[in-house]
């Protein structure tokens, strides 16, 4: 028999063509964002209409006669308030503000349907074009509805019937009296100046002229009707809102972030601060990574690096996004690594480099040489002054001491308002936290001056948490407590250090070099005039004493325009900005968001909240 041949088939090419949404995707996303072009038209329309008299009068005429206009083009504040803020809810894609424009906007087109069937609406084309134009917006919600799927908190509808409700006694309230205080008529009965006060709280046009026993001013219509705009606003606000999520890290979440911790907690030295308790983790599916975040402002604010297995980090971030996504939440990541951060390119977050990160060899620390001149001047100062340096782990400390050492903590802290966040665990002394090294500093009477807090950076690194020390103390302490950590690092077995964060370090670097060029001159000078209030250029400057490594750090974000969210996001998260909380209706002590399965936390929550101690354990490294 012949013998038997082989045939080869060469493999066929993987096609690289760029994958396309299909018709019926596309066509939904172009109805999503047609429904919000058209809101953004109306709002601009409308302010034009409240500057303008002439086009003003021509849309009140439109509206009062034979005539009918869009929806919501009616001239008005409040209507411009409200187009721009739907617009901007339904770009979010919230359900909530879906249907609010259904609900509104579908009867609407159903009455201009039933008038065009009456000769006295037909024979007016300004009648066809508002119908045509109100249907296309109610087709284009009904194409796009499962573009609009970020789901709301449950206690919003209560919460938005009593702001609104509250609101409108107040700015009625204060509307009323300020028409009868103002009125040109005299003997005009209360109900007539109310009619008049909810009427220009509509419009500031002809409406309210149909009470003629009331005739107020013209700033007093304005105020009126900005007053009716703002509540509006307030109440569009709280019935369109994030959840607010109040779940905290539990305990199990706890312990799965301490075995990934276990495993790979050397990767990032930002790691260990992924177990403060007012986070919330979202696992990968395998489990083997998490992401750990908190929600702020409608911010879904993650820090550092993802915990656990790199080949299980996407997994881990799609299901943070895919969280983000459902709830309408901005995503960030604030000091990312370049590594965590090419990862979350991937998914499609932009890179901004934030400052760096100054890391510490301990094997190639040395005071000699003339560029640690200053330095050592400084540690032999304080030393000579009687001061000596205790460097123990937590779990090495009684209970007593370590309760004076919290005490001390809190009473040498700078401001009553506890910061930090991505870079600081927020308490101190929890038993937990029995391989957190601490450093305590006495003067010649062995009275306690100073305390240096490190949390663990995997087996043989230590990453910068807390500092505090007694104002009265000598100067340099800080400097002496860390020169004094890392002669003496092998006594811990510790061989690298991660000290403070500097913001924007390599501006103040390359901007003072010979050749910078003009704009890198000019930000560096802006960085050098804020830093007289903020500690920015003085951290460059405290940390570069000691030749560190300086790792990037980066923030990560979605889009561009979300910038400003997530820098007030981050101010709030680290303690520097505390803004007046909303206040809440719904029911105290839930645990829980509703519908929400990884357990978002609530975007209210003080930064040093969880722990036994966490009124003393705060203290992020960009702030100190």
């Amino acid at each position: 028999m012949p013998a038997r041949q082989s045939v080869l088939i060469p493999p066929q090419r993987e096609s690289r063509a760029p994958v396309r949404l299909a018709p019926g995707p596309r066509l939904r996303a172009g109805a999503a964002a047609a429904t919000v072009w058209y809101l953004r038209v109306l709002a601009a329309l409308n302010i034009v209409a409240v500057l303008s008299l002439p086009f003003r009068e021509e849309v009140h005429e439109h509206n009062g006669g034979e005539f009918f206009t869009p929806y919501l083009a009616t001239a008005g504040l409040v209507s411009a308030a409200l187009a721009l803020f739907l617009a901007m809810v339904m770009r979010r894609r919230k359900r909530a503000a879906w249907l609010f424009n259904l609900l509104f906007a579908g009867p609407l087109f159903l009455l201009y349907v039933l008038a065009l069937t009456q000769d006295r609406y037909q024979d007016h084309l300004f009648n066809w074009v508002s119908a045509a134009l109100t249907g296309g917006f109610v087709a284009a919600l009904l194409l796009g509805r499962r573009e609009f799927n970020a789901i709301g908190d449950r206690s919003n509808p209560r919460d938005a019937l009593a702001v609104g409700a509250g609101g409108i006694l107040l700015s009625g309230g204060l509307g009323t009296w300020l028409v009868d205080a103002t009125n040109k008529v005299s003997g005009a009965p209360l109900a007539d100046k109310v009619v008049y006060t909810l009427l220009r709280s509509i419009s500031v046009g002809p409406l309210a002229d149909r009470v003629p026993a009331v005739h107020a001013p013209r700033w007093v219509d304005i105020t009126i009707n900005l007053l009716m705009a703002a509540t509006f606003l307030l109440v569009l606000y709280v019935c369109f809102r994030s959840p607010r999520g109040r779940a905290l890290l539990g305990e199990e979440d706890e312990r799965r972030l301490r075995d990934l911790l276990d495993r790979h907690g050397d990767r990032d030295s930002l790691g260990y601060f992924a177990l403060r308790r007012d986070k919330a983790a979202i696992f990968s599916p395998t489990g083997k990574a998490a992401v750990t975040y908190r929600v702020v402002g409608g911010v879904s604010l993650a820090s550092g690096d993802p915990i656990g297995d790199p080949e299980a980090w996407p997994g881990a971030i799609d299901a943070w996004l895919s969280e983000a996504r459902r709830h309408a939440w901005a995503p960030a990541v604030m000091g990312a690594s370049e590594e965590a951060g090419t990862i979350y390119a991937r998914h499609g977050l932009d890179a901004l480099e934030l400052g760096d990160e100054a890391i510490v060899d301990v094997a190639d620390f040395s005071l000699d040489g003339r560029a640690m001149r200053v330095v050592r001047q400084a540690h032999n100062r304080v030393r000579r002054a009687g001061y000596t340096v205790t460097i123990r782990r937590h779990e090495d400390i009684p209970d007593d001491e370590m309760a004076r050492l919290v005490e001390r903590a809190d009473q040498w802290r700078d401001g009553a308002t506890e910061r930090g966040f991505s870079m600081a665990l927020g308490r101190l002394g929890d038993p937990a936290d029995g391989r957190c090294v601490m450093l305590e500093c006495r003067d010649a009477q062995g009275e306690p001056r100073a305390l240096l807090s490190f949390v663990p950076w995997g087996e043989q690194g230590l990453s910068l948490d807390l500092m505090r020390r007694d104002r009265d103390s000598e100067n340099g302490l800080m400097e002496f407590m860390v020169v004094e950590l890392l002669l003496r690092a092998g006594e811990i077995g510790v061989r690298r250090v991660s000290l403070n964060f500097a913001m924007f370090r390599s501006v103040f670097e390359r901007g003072a070099r010979l050749g910078a060029g003009p704009v890198l001159r000019l930000w560096r000078s802006v960085l050098t005039f804020f830093s007289r209030w903020w500690q920015i250029e003085s951290l460059y400057r405290a940390n570069a004493k000691y030749r560190p490594v300086w790792e990037p750090r980066f923030l990560l974000f979605a889009k561009s325009a979300d910038i400003p969210r997530i820098g007030i996001a981050s101010a709030r998260a680290e303690g520097f900005l505390t803004p007046p909380a909303l206040p809440s209706f719904a029911r105290r002590g839930r645990r829980s968001v509703p519908d929400a399965p990884a357990g978002p936390t609530d975007s209210t929550d003080s930064a040093g909240s969880a722990g036994s101690a966490g009124s003393a354990g705060s203290g992020a490294k960009s702030s100190r």
